[in-house]
């Protein structure tokens, strides 16, 4: 149970140490991706078109309130002094920005062709000697642009069907042009003349370029474009509750740029002060529609106070009766005033909004101020308490009077005037010798970062998916003893490479023979002396090489395995048992008819079946033979367990080289009649599940594998490579 839960936990173990490995195995890889990303990043911060910023500055003032009472209102609600954030919304709303949008034509979009990749670097540095100038096409590709090609179109309609799709404008002749819409000529015009067409029509105010140069057109909606601004310009305020709203925005054509921010300051400007003005107008049309009715009612006080004076002759109001009077007639011109804006509010507000409730708290707060000095007014006599009444009502409705004059003045003169309460503090502006985009040293470090990102990224990612087995010591944990760990080299690559490539040329490419010193080969020596002590207890000298799947490599293990023990004065007989897909003559050298397959059906004797290998005393070899109908049937005829019988006191040694167990059984029949079997694995290749699916294949036909041999074993900087095989040779004399 402690072992099992040790093995988990170092499955779920990052081994920090083997990543680094995995990296620095794979870094030419890293770094030529990283370069490729490099030399793009490069390519792009020199050749990528240059997107210049146009910045402008707004101020937005407080707003005076319109009418008394409102200021308080706004203090008793905690509503900040910046209206910026209303201001912004305003300063990017459809109305603002669709007015820039009809000035400018911006409807209307216009791009000339340009060679790819480089095409428009060239455009853009062709220096123009004169305004009027354009370049001369290069290489003869006259529909593109090199310099200096302009065009303008001042109107444009096109039917709804075709809006935001590209059409082409194809420059002809002194002014003369052509309209195409996928390929087929919609219109016919010169500079200057409005044509139409097929529902087309198309003013063109200027038109310079080489004849034959393309522009591609396209007219879009008007609120595709002003959605599209909406999100390209930016604006922000500088500084909590500054009321200062920077505007910025981003385009390849710096004067295209700064006119827009230019426009939209502007109308938006003239909206904030066309709508003062219009609140303006509003408020006074209130105020002088209550001016009649106060006055008459003020005339009316007035009437009735000289009235009661006379009835009670002259009758004086006593200090007491001063101080309530002063106090009710403070508190009775501001309910006044506060009904006023009451009444005002109504017209623009519902009575749920906070405002309106806030008002109608205080004229209640009032109110009850009032009533308390109602009280003590009724302490008073009878003929005080009516002179007083009479000139607090009098007092408070003169008082009202005079406020609603003042301030129909005030809205007079606020709706006369042009001035509103934000203003343009700096215009739009382009710096066109800093281009806000590529920022060409941050593109080209992050296009490096990314590539060796990406990079790093894709070698992990496969390292994680190739369960290959890389380690000896796995196929130990799967039951199977390593007998020996070919490294992998050039040379047997070349040479396996030749034998597919000269398959039937009849040459012979033992590495063994033309590469004696190899890295490889020095590791089927010790191969040779680990078997020479594994085979003492086997049965037989017959020696089974198969493997889990194709390409492991058994062919080149059999074979060269088979000319290193020949070399060491042995007889050894190299057998070719895949009567499918077996390829050994290409190494061994000859053909492949002539073989085990017309030994097996009679219509061969052994002897003339084996062959002696050039270059390999000692070892003799049989191959495949032509390929029959029914390979497993024929392996399972008495003949081949005779043919073995045969061969065996003839040579020390009888190598087999089996197909794959997991495609097909022909290496478990084989394998009852041999006395050693071993299993070879392809490093990084051969996966765990796999080599035990293999094992327990041939165990399932009691067929005992004795070990693996861990072939083509690659170096890596962590782990393990060949348990050390490094070159080691005579230098000549």
């Amino acid at each position: 149970m402690t072992a099992t839960q040790n093995t988990a936990q170092q499955d779920d173990e990052i081994d920090l140490r083997e990543l680094l490995g995995t990296l620095i195995d794979s870094k030419w890889l890293i770094g030529i991706v990283t370069g490729v990303f490099l030399v793009l990043s490069v390519g792009y911060a020199v050749l990528g078109t240059p997107v210049y910023e146009a910045d402008a500055l707004v101020q937005v003032e407080q707003k005076v309130p319109d009418l008394p009472g409102l200021s308080a209102i706004t203090q008793t609600l905690g509503a900040s002094s910046s209206e910026a954030t209303t201001e912004i919304a305003l300063i990017t709303s459809r109305s603002v920005i669709g007015k820039a949008v009809d000035e400018l034509n911006m409807q209307i979009e216009v791009a000339p062709y340009h060679f790819p990749i480089f095409g428009g670097w060239i455009s853009r540095h062709f220096v123009l000697d004169d305004p009027s100038d354009v370049a001369a096409p290069m290489l003869g590709l006259s529909r593109y642009d090199w310099g200096g090609s302009k065009l303008s179109i001042f109107k444009m309609k096109v039917p709804a069907a075709v809006e935001d799709e590209k059409l082409v404008l194809i420059a002809g002749e002194q002014g003369s042009y052509t309209l195409n819409y996928r390929g087929d000529e919609m219109l016919n015009g010169r500079v200057g003349q409005l044509v139409s067409g097929h529902g087309f029509s198309i003013q063109v105010s200027e038109l310079r370029a080489n004849p034959g140069t393309h522009f591609a057109v396209r007219h879009h909606t008007a609120l595709a474009v002003i959605s599209q601004l909406q999100l390209d310009i930016n604006a922000t305020e500088q500084g909590k509750d500054s009321g200062i709203i920077q505007l910025t925005y981003d385009h390849e054509d710096p004067d295209l740029a700064a006119a827009l921010l230019d426009r939209v300051s502007r109308a938006y400007v003239k909206q904030n002060v066309d709508r003062n003005s219009a609140e303006a107008a509003n408020s006074l049309a209130f105020v002088r529609e209550q001016l009649p009715r106060i006055r008459h009612d003020l005339d009316k006080a007035q009437d009735a106070l000289n009235a009661f004076q006379n009835k009670a002759r002259s009758v004086d109001i006593t200090m007491q009766t001063k101080g309530l009077l002063d106090q009710a007639v403070a508190i009775e011109t501001s309910i006044q005033q506060l009904r006023l804006q009451q009444a005002d509010m109504e017209r623009r507000f519902t009575t749920e909004h906070p405002a309106y409730k806030a008002l109608l708290e205080q004229i209640a707060q009032l109110q009850a101020q009032k009533n308390g000095i109602d009280k003590q007014v009724g302490g008073l006599p009878d003929t005080q308490q009516e002179l007083l009444r009479l000139t607090r009502d009098a007092d408070v409705l003169n008082a009202t009077y005079t406020g609603l004059l003042n301030q129909a003045q005030q809205l007079d003169i606020a709706k006369a005037g042009t001035v509103g309460n934000v203003r343009v503090i700096d215009e739009a502006s382009v710096d066109i010798s800093k281009p806000a985009k590529p920022k060409k040293a941050l593109v080209v470090l992050g296009g490096t970062l990314l590539g060796g990102f990406l990079a790093v990224a894709f070698v992990l990612l496969r390292q994680m998916l190739s369960r290959g087995v890389e380690d000896p010591s796995a196929l130990e944990e799967l039951g199977l003893s390593v007998y020996a760990s070919i490294p992998s080299s050039e040379a047997e690559r070349q040479s396996f490479l030749q034998g597919r490539r000269g398959r039937g040329d009849g040459k012979q490419k033992l590495l063994a023979v033309n590469a004696p010193a190899d890295l490889a080969i020095e590791a089927l020596r010790s191969l040779r002396t680990s078997l020479h002590f594994a085979r003492i207890e086997a049965k037989n000298n017959i020696l089974m090489i198969s493997g889990a799947s194709p390409g492991a490599g058994k062919t080149f293990i059999s074979s060269n395995l088979a000319a290193v023990i020949a070399k060491g004065g042995q007889r050894v007989l190299l057998i070719d048992g895949d009567m499918r897909k077996g390829a050994l003559h290409t190494v061994i050298g000859g053909r492949p008819d002539k073989g085990l397959s017309e030994i097996i059906s009679g219509q061969l004797a052994l002897e003339e079946a084996i062959r002696p290998v050039p270059g390999a005393d000692g070892l003799s070899f049989i191959s495949r033979g032509k390929v029959p109908p029914n390979p497993s049937e024929l392996l399972m005829h008495a003949n081949f367990g005779d043919l073995l019988e045969k061969a065996k006191p003839q040579f020390d040694l009888i190598i087999i080289d089996t197909p794959p167990i997991l495609a097909v059984t022909d290496a478990a029949i084989m394998g009852h009649h041999v006395g050693t079997s071993l299993l070879v694995v392809r490093f990084g290749v051969n996966q765990a599940r796999e080599i035990t699916l293999a094992k327990q294949r041939f165990e399932q036909n009691g067929v005992q594998v004795k070990g693996a041999v861990f072939n083509a074993v690659e170096r890596r900087s962590t782990g393990y490579y060949s348990y050390g095989y490094y070159e080691y040779g005579s230098n000549p004399a």
